[in-house]
């Protein structure tokens, strides 16, 4: 493959000169347009010459304005990082909507070096190519526009270039032992990364091969690059003028279809007795696997899912009364804000996952995109329907990482519904709950149950699946959550 791009490729002095002016201003000027776009623009610079690619950064900096050009040097995850799923540390720093974020190295090297040093088996590299592969799918699905550039260094180049650069006062502080290292297993190291370009070169994604070897072609032939790229993209967006029509909410079946919620069993009940005996059971069981959990590290995602009314807030007020306040979060999940609308769907969820031994409790999740957003139409047919993979790979990621991840429906009926929204009317302290909206959702009852039903199809894995608690008697709901919640945590540890 990198025999390709080895084939001498230079600029002299006096083209370089007389190229850069016209693309500083090009790239200037489709840069201050990036601005007033709907899209973020992310570039990666990989490859074996991680000098070029430090030179090659100062280089865009020059010619790029540097106030909307974030750059990521993610090369040794921080203890931070090392606390939460690999991929949370480019989630987290992805651009918002009109502006560029630059990434050296990051995920391509990172798998390289990991598998390199053994901390890799064959069959994990390939799951995290596939993980891979889908990150920048859904950041290309989402508008992204995505630009991949690899600088190789033949074997031969890559020695002198290290000698040179050892000779030259200037340059030899760059130099780092892991430069030597990386020469003398260059023949394996060129294997693998001919396997990382090969299976995450994609239509959606492709990579840019980029001979290194001559700085001054290298810097004109990725800036021009990034400038065409871009400003085909902002050519294509302006010229798409049709006004932005509303999507239309998704048309609830002609006729009541049976679903994965009819086999819910509403009728099971728990008296008040047994009730306080069993809370005080498994709130005292919790207490003590959720200190254990803390003290190995070992955290814990707990998503609650249900109709309006359905007892989320008595049952998360159950589970954090049994745990340590400085180790749990609640996060009730609303619209999004503008600042979370100008990234992509999931970003909003991978920066809000917890540190080793913490719990998370999301109060309504990143389910929202198939549900609320589906049946409302909010989102499109293509945004909801692309949700389920893209959610079964986070909540994989979040698996592999070692996170005990619960997702709960609590299932109520609609007659269970309408009286606690009466009796929600006549208590003073829980009037602010209600809003029009929830009677207006009730209209929408049949459309929102298919959707469940999909939801729960699509994304009940075996290693997130969906528990589906009866709800219409909430003493039988809470224990049913404690419990599981201790089980689950009891496995894992």
């Amino acid at each position: 493959m990198f025999e390709a791009v080895e084939i001498g490729n230079a600029l002299s002095k006096e083209a370089y000169k007389a190229r850069i002016p016209d693309l500083r201003v090009n790239l200037i000027n489709a840069q201050y347009d990036l601005q007033e776009a709907d899209f973020p623009v992310v570039i990666l610079l990989a490859g074996n010459d991680r000098l070029g690619c430090n030179a090659l950064l100062h280089t865009l900096h020059d010619l790029m304005d540097g106030r909307y050009m974030r750059t990521n040097a993610l090369g040794c995850p921080t203890a931070e990082e090392l606390e939460r799923p690999r991929f949370w540390r480019y989630w987290r720093t992805l651009p918002r909507r009109g502006q560029i974020g630059v990434f050296l190295g990051a995920w391509p090297l990172n798998a390289m070096q990991d598998y390199l040093s053994g901390n890799l088996k064959k069959v994990d590299l390939e799951r995290r190519l596939e993980h891979i592969r889908r990150f920048e799918q859904d950041l290309v699905a989402d508008g992204a526009l995505l630009l991949k550039f690899w600088l190789h260094l033949s074997k031969d180049v890559f020695k002198q270039r290290l000698k040179a650069a050892k000779k030259n006062p200037r340059e030899a502080w760059q130099i780092e032992a892991e430069d030597w290292q990386a020469y003398t297993v260059y023949d394996d190291a060129i294997k693998v990364a001919e396997r990382v370009v090969h299976e995450t070169d994609t239509g959606e994604a492709p990579w840019h091969l980029i001979e290194s070897r001559n700085a001054r072609y290298r810097d004109a032939t990725v800036g021009q690059a990034i400038f065409e790229a871009l400003s085909q993209r902002l050519q294509h967006d302006s010229a798409d003028t049709s006004p932005h029509m509303p999507v239309a909410p998704a048309t609830s079946p002609q006729a009541p279809q049976p679903t994965i919620l009819d086999t819910v069993d509403l009728s099971t009940s728990l008296s008040r007795s047994d009730y306080r005996r069993q809370r005080t059971t498994y709130q005292g069981q919790l207490s003590r696997l959720s200190d254990q959990a803390a003290m190995q590290g070992i955290s814990s995602i707990l998503v609650f899912e249900g109709w309006d009314a359905a007892g989320k807030g008595g049952v998360i007020r159950r589970l954090t009364a049994a745990m340590d306040p400085e180790h749990y979060n609640v996060f009730p999940v609303a619209a999004p804000t503008p600042e979370e609308l100008a990234h992509p769907y999931l970003w909003r969820f991978w920066r809000r996952l917890p540190r080793a031994g913490d719990v998370t409790i999301f109060d309504r999740s990143w389910y929202g995109r198939v549900l609320v957003e589906r049946v409302e139409g909010l989102a499109s047919a293509s945004e909801w329907q692309r949700a389920y993979s893209e959610i079964n790979d986070f909540e994989e990621q979040l698996g592999d990482s070692g996170i005990v991840l619960l997702k709960f429906w609590l299932h109520i009926d609609q007659d269970e519904q309408l009286r606690r929204f009466r009796d929600r009317e006549t208590t003073p302290y829980k009037k602010y709950k209600m809003t029009d909206e929830d009677y207006r959702n009730r209209d929408s009852w049949p459309r929102y149950e298919q959707a469940v039903h999909d939801m729960i199809l699509h994304t009940s894995t075996k290693q997130a699946p969906w528990h589906l608690i009866p709800s219409n008697h909430k003493r039988w709901a809470r224990i049913e959550v404690l419990k599981t919640y201790c089980q689950r945590l009891e496995e894992r540890l």
